[in-house]
């Protein structure tokens, strides 16, 4: 009896072992979603202001407006503040203190995404148009791997993630604006993501496109490349804050929360994936908010807009919902714990910040 217990003790220690890392990982950004609506809903001052409303408050409020915070947020984000509330983390409610930054000085696209995939807040960066990416990435690195070569691929829904990643040297997949799918040997499907890409409404010119294709494209990736690591970057969070489209920014926020709740249904339906991935979600930058009018803008005049936020949820990351602990993060913690929640410690020719425990 005792042999067979101590077997059995042995082989739940290997579980709950294998349990600590995830072998997949797939990385979220909303570009500058506020961690205002993130935690507390849609902003009735803001959906009240004639210049941001664009004329139709009332739908605002028909579809997310309550009282109470916690069931606002919960209409604008559904999936987020149920199914990762309940079974990952989320970090960044300045309400409770939970606080994480910016440690780039400021606060616009290119030096956040090159943040939150270098671990280094690079001065030097300090452009959207700024050239090829010099600092590694965790995904670069990760295609160094064994294990994960050839099986890294990144989608955006702006141009810059050519150079934010760096494709030619990383030599990872970078789908970016209207990239065609498919190269020369586009499928059915591919064919059609281009075709409607291609036709579609730019409100964005040439640089972006809409997030919709974007997320088809990457999740027919998904569905059929089986990625270990892939990247999906939304943009039209920022986009339609900037263009002061309040009700377009709510939509597109909750627009972002469903297809996260389709990744992840289908990665939990299909046995290459399930309780093997894990997910990561997180922002480039804030937005301002002390002066109300600021919700549309960003950059270091702004004087809130390096407030952030993530969220992480699959193995080696305990249930522990909201944390409400009075901390200091940064933005530049996020790539060694995106390679700690793969069991990896990630090494690079600059510094890294170091990974916030996600498993104690």
């Amino acid at each position: 009896k005792m042999k067979k217990l101590l077997v059995l003790l042995f082989l739940f220690n290997v579980k709950a072992a294998l349990a600590q890392t995830a072998e997949n990982i797939i990385i979220i950004t909303t570009d500058g979603l506020r961690w205002q609506e993130v935690f507390g809903g849609m902003d009735s001052a803001i959906a009240n202001n004639k210049k941001f409303n664009q004329d139709d408050s009332a739908a605002i409020f028909k579809k997310y407006w309550a009282t109470d915070a916690v069931e606002r947020r919960k209409k604008l984000l559904p999936f987020y503040w149920s199914m990762i509330e309940k079974n990952g983390q989320i970090y960044g409610n300045r309400n409770y203190g939970n606080k994480i930054d910016n440690a780039n000085p400021y606060w616009f696209s290119y030096p956040g995404y090159n943040e939150i995939f270098t671990g280094y807040p690079d001065t030097a960066v300090n452009s959207n148009s700024y050239p090829p990416n010099p600092n590694t990435t965790l995904l670069e690195f990760l295609n160094k791997q064994p294990e994960y070569k050839s099986k890294v691929a990144a989608f955006g829904a702006w141009d810059a993630f050519d150079r934010i990643l760096n494709q030619e040297r990383s030599k990872i997949p970078v789908y970016s604006a209207f990239d065609l799918y498919g190269e020369a040997n586009p499928t059915a499907t591919e064919k059609t993501i281009n075709a409607m890409a291609k036709d579609s409404y730019k409100p964005f010119g040439e640089a972006e496109c809409l997030d919709v294709f974007t997320h088809y494209g990457a999740m027919n990736y998904l569905q059929t490349k089986k990625p270990k690591v892939l990247y999906i970057s939304y943009g039209e969070t920022d986009e339609w804050a900037h263009s002061g489209h309040y009700k377009d920014y709510l939509n597109a926020a909750n627009l972002v929360d469903k297809w996260i709740q389709d990744i992840w249904n289908y990665v939990q339906n299909d046995p290459f994936y399930k309780n093997k991935t894990a997910i990561f979600i997180t922002t480039d930058h804030g937005r301002g908010d002390i002066e109300k009018k600021q919700w549309t803008d960003h950059g270091s005049d702004i004087k809130d807009a390096y407030q952030i936020w993530m969220a992480a949820m699959g193995p080696g990351i305990q249930a522990k919902g909201e944390v409400k602990t009075n901390q200091q993060l940064y933005q530049k913690q996020f790539a060694q714990t995106m390679a700690a929640i793969l069991g990896l410690t990630f090494t690079a020719e600059h510094p890294v910040g170091e990974k916030i425990e996600l498993n104690k």
